[in-house]
This record gives C-alpha cells, structure tokens and sequence, in this order.
C-alpha cells in the first residue's frame, strides 16, 4: 500500500512540474516494491525532463527488464532512442 500511496503523490508532483519531489517519492515507492513497473517508468520520464539522463535510462532499460511488451513499453523505447540521440 505504502508504494502505490508513494506513486500517488509522485505523480501530484509530476503533473506540477516538481520534478525533485517526484523523484523522491517514486524513489520512496521502489524502496517498498522494488521493481515496480509503474514506478521505474515513472521515475524515469521525472529524470529525463530534470536532464538526469543516466539514471533515466537506467529506470526506463528497468520497466523493459519488467514489462517488455507492457502498455508503457513502445514510450520507454522511444524514450531510450531519444536519450541516445541527445548523447
């Protein structure tokens, strides 16, 4: 419950633009559920637009590692593609 409360309020931040206070709560939510899809997606789209490139990487290659075929799958591709292109 703890994470999905954590991914809650993450995503009060995200739609804020509070990218800081997003990525601590969806960091909190994989603390309690390591390897939450949702949350490495999440965390990963907070860091590419605070220009966190590396680490955004790391939790999109996380969620494809999860869900290779999930409904978030094609944006993590193309996120990565993206993130490589920027390199």
């Amino acid at each position: 419950m703890k994470a999905l409360k954590d991914i809650e309020v993450g995503d009060f931040y995200f739609k804020r633009k509070n990218y800081k206070a997003a990525v601590e709560r969806y960091k909190e939510a994989l603390y309690y559920k390591d390897g939450d899809a949702v949350a490495s997606f999440r965390l990963a789209a907070c860091q590419k637009n605070w220009e966190i490139r590396p680490e955004a990487r790391k939790y999109y290659e996380q969620y494809l590692k999860i869900l290779p075929e999930g409904p978030l799958a094609k944006d993590a591709r193309a996120s990565l593609d993206r993130l490589g292109k920027a390199q």
